[in-house]
C-alpha cells in the first residue's frame, strides 16, 4: 500500500527544527509586548467576499491563489485566509474594537495560497501580522519600521535592507493610473502576458515586474511621485524625517506598490539577499480606506506582516541553533513497585516547575542509564528497591564530576534547584 504523504507545499516541522521555531516565536512575542501590542486571534476560514473586496478582484491572490469552496449546507462561499489584515479589520469592525480609541494588535498563524512551492514560498505558510488601527500620522508608520529594524538586530540578521515608497491616495493613483495605461498601451509589444492581462485591471502591478523586457517599458513610464498632492508628500517627508532621526537607512523604490489593492500612502518591504528570488521577509504599509471598504466607519490604519519560514530559514542558514533547555532530570527505576514510586515522584517534581523526563518502556538498569545520559538531562534520578523502601532517591549528576548522593524524596526538588 502506498504511504500517504503531506500535501505539496504544506510542510511538517519536525522536533529539531521546531525548537528553532519555538525560540523564534518566544523572542518575537516578547518584542511585540515591549512595544505595547496585544494579541488578537481570527479564524482560518472567512467568507470569500471579504478577500475579494479587501485585496482586490484583479490581484494574483484573488484571481488564482485562494483556496475557496462552496459550503452547500449553508450556501456560503468560504476561503482559507490568504493573509491576515482583512480578517483583522473585519474583526475590528464586527466587535467595535476602536470605538474607545486606537488599538495596537498582533496575530500569528498559518495562511494559505495556491502558489508554486519554492524556497521561502509555500502553500501553507506562517506570518506574524502587526496592525495599528486608528492612528493617522507618519509616526506610527515609522514605529512599525523601527520595530522591524529592532527585531533584525535582536535576531542578529545581516544584510536586511529597507525599500520604501509612497503610493498616494486613491484619487492620486487614479490620475496616475490613466497616464500609466496610456504609456503601457504605446509599448504594448514590450509587455509580457501578465502585464497585458493586467493592463486595464491592475496596471500598477506592472511597475514591480521582474521581467527585464517589461522593466525597460516601466523605466520610461511616468513617476507616481509626481502625481502626489501636498498632504501625501507631507506624510512621506514626515516618515523619512523620523527614520533618519532613528538612524534607519532606506532606499526609495518608486516601483514598489505591493500586491494588495488596499494600500494607501506608505508601502515598504524588508529584503534579504540570502533567499534568492523570494527575498522579501517582511512587508506592509498604510491602508486608511480598508475600514470603509469593508462596511465600517472610516478609520486610519497601518500594518505589516513577516514571513516566518523565510526568517527562520535565515536563522538556520546562519547556523543559529536554538538554546535548548535541558531537562533537569531523567527518572529511571528498577525493581518491584518502583515504577509507581518513580511515576509519582516525576509528577511531584513537575508541579514544582521542574522539567522531568520519566523513563518508559522498561529495560535493564544499564540501558536506562544510557538513555538518561543521551537525553541531555542534568541529573539521573534513580529509584531502586533500596530507595523505595527508604523513601529516598539517588541523585546522579550527568554533566559534572560530582558524586552520586541519596536524598529524601521531599528534598529532591531543592537538590535539583541547587538549594
Amino acid at each position: 500500500m502506498t504511504a500517504i504523504q503531506a500535501v505539496r507545499g504544506m510542510n511538517d516541522v519536525l522536533p529539531d527544527e521546531a525548537e528553532l521555531w519555538l525560540e523564534f516565536e518566544a523572542r518575537v512575542e516578547s518584542w511585540l509586548d515591549r512595544y505595547g501590542y496585544r494579541n488578537i486571534r481570527m479564524p482560518l476560514v472567512e467568507h470569500s467576499q471579504l478577500f475579494r473586496r479587501a485585496i482586490g478582484e484583479a490581484t494574483d491572490i484573488v484571481e488564482k491563489e485562494m483556496y475557496s469552496w462552496r459550503d452547500e449546507l449553508n450556501n456560503e462561499e468560504l476561503t482559507l485566509r490568504p493573509e491576515g489584515t482583512a480578517s483583522c479589520v473585519r474583526a475590528a469592525i464586527e466587535h467595535s474594537l476602536v470605538h474607545d480609541g486606537p488599538k495596537r494588535l498582533w496575530y500569528c498563524g498559518p495562511m494559505y495560497r495556491h502558489e508554486r512551492p519554492q524556497k521561502g514560498r509555500y502553500r501553507q505558510f506562517h506570518q506574524y501580522g502587526v496592525e495599528a488601527l486608528g492612528f493617522p500620522g507618519p509616526d506610527i508608520d515609522a514605529e512599525h519600521i523601527a520595530m522591524c529594524a529592532s527585531l533584525w538586530r535582536e535576531l542578529e540578521l545581516q544584510d536586511v535592507r529597507l525599500e520604501l515608497n509612497n503610493i498616494g491616495s486613491p484619487e492620486e493613483r487614479a490620475r496616475y493610473r490613466a497616464d500609466l495605461v496610456r504609456h503601457l498601451e504605446k509599448h504594448h509589444d514590450g509587455l509580457d502576458a501578465d502585464a497585458r492581462r493586467r493592463l486595464h485591471t491592475n496596471p500598477l502591478r506592472t511597475l514591480d515586474s521582474k521581467n527585464p523586457m517589461v522593466q525597460e517599458v516601466v523605466a520610461t513610464a511616468p513617476a507616481l511621485i509626481n502625481y502626489l498632492g501636498d498632504a501625501s508628500l507631507a506624510h512621506f517627508e514626515g516618515l523619512k524625517t523620523l527614520l533618519k532621526a532613528a538612524g534607519i537607512g532606506f532606499e526609495i523604490n518608486p516601483r514598489l506598490v505591493r500586491g494588495l489593492d488596499y494600500y494607501h500612502l506608505t508601502v515598504f518591504e524588508w529584503i534579504s539577499p540570502h533567499l534568492g528570488a523570494q527575498g522579501t521577509v517582511c512587508g506592509g504599509g498604510r491602508y486608511d480606506g480598508l475600514f470603509a471598504q469593508l462596511g465600517g466607519k472610516p478609520t486610519p490604519a497601518t500594518g505589516f506582516a513577516m514571513g516566518n519560514e523565510r526568517l527562520i530559514a535565515l536563522l538556520r542558514d546562519a547556523a543559529r541553533k536554538p538554546a535548548l533547555r535541558p531537562a533537569h532530570a531523567y527518572v529511571l527505576y528498577q525493581g518491584d513497585g518502583t515504577l509507581e514510586y518513580a511515576f509519582a515522584l516525576a509528577e511531584s517534581l513537575r508541579s514544582q516547575s521542574l522539567k522531568i523526563v520519566l523513563h518508559a518502556g522498561g529495560g535493564s538498569f544499564k540501558s536506562q542509564m544510557r538513555k538518561a545520559d543521551g537525553s541531555g538531562a542534568l541529573y539521573a534520578l534513580i529509584v531502586g528497591e533500596d530507595e523505595l523502601n527508604a523513601g529516598e532517591v539517588a541523585v546522579k549528576p550527568l554533566r559534572t564530576d560530582q558524586p552520586q548522593i541519596r536524598v529524601r524524596r521531599d528534598a529532591v526538588a531543592s537538590c535539583l534547584k541547587g538549594k
